[in-house]
């Protein structure tokens, strides 16, 4: 973040709105010197919390972006969730099922787009699928996969689809911390998605009924080293070689 830069942005929408700093500062519950503060761009120290209910005190957002050599790094978590969309494509394709990717769609003024919408044509069964390789916000994806299956029957008109039935199916990439965080509001998700593991593996199978479901899936099911590098979360410690041993003496 060029922090000189948010100062005079930030200043400029405040002036622009006819605000002084006491009022945004009485608004985002802070001192009116972090106010001053931040009209500077002196933002050292301020924690990103704060920028963001300062920013709302204005009406505006704030959007933090990692770079790493000039470039923002959305290709990394892009290739793990096209990773775990090939993956569970290919699975439904083999187990039977009509499959298609990144189905947009817009009715009634909503706009979006399912991940994979599957349709199994020997039990008339429509499958609304969200990938996520980390889950940022549960509500906002619960309420998606919601909204997404409810509408499914209206995005697949045309199709020539019987349907008999819609389920939606939540599907993760099986981590360590994907695992924690399903875990700590695991009555939300028990509530929303009560189908897991060996269930909901046998009913793609044998899809009869509509099910609300969660799957845990592995990146790398085909053995490939590609896909099980990008799946990592977390970073082990390299073992020390033994001719690492006396590098540094």
């Amino acid at each position: 973040m060029d922090a000189l830069r948010f100062g005079r942005q930030f200043r400029a929408l405040r002036i622009r709105q006819d605000r002084r700093q006491e009022d945004v500062s009485a608004w985002a519950g802070v001192s009116r010197s972090l106010v001053s503060a931040i009209d500077r761009g002196e933002l050292d120290g301020v924690a990103v919390g704060t920028l963001l209910r300062v920013a709302a005190a204005l009406g505006a957002d704030v959007d933090l972006y990692l770079r790493w050599r000039g470039e923002r790094l959305d290709r990394l978590v892009d290739e793990a969730h096209a990773v775990l969309v090939d993956t569970f494509v290919e699975l439904l394709r083999g187990l039977g099922w009509i499959v298609e990717v990144e189905v947009s769609f817009s009715i009634w003024g909503v706009r979006g787009s399912i991940d994979i919408l599957a349709f199994h044509p020997l039990f008339g069964a429509l499958l609304v699928v969200e990938i996520k390789s980390v889950i940022a916000d549960s509500q906002a994806t619960l309420h998606g996969l919601d909204r997404k299956a409810r509408l499914a029957p209206d995005v697949i008109v045309g199709r020539g689809w019987e349907v008999r039935h819609v389920s939606r199916l939540l599907v993760v990439g099986a981590t360590a911390t994907s695992r924690r965080r399903v875990a700590r509001l695991a009555a939300t998700y028990d509530s929303a998605l009560p189908d897991r593991g060996t269930t909901t593996r046998r009913w793609l199978r044998l899809p009869d009924r509509p099910i609300a479901g969660l799957l845990f899936l592995a990146y790398d099911s085909q053995g490939s080293a590609r896909k099980a590098t990008v799946a990592r979360e977390r970073v082990r410690r390299r073992k020390l070689r033994s001719d690492d041993s006396h590098a540094g003496a």
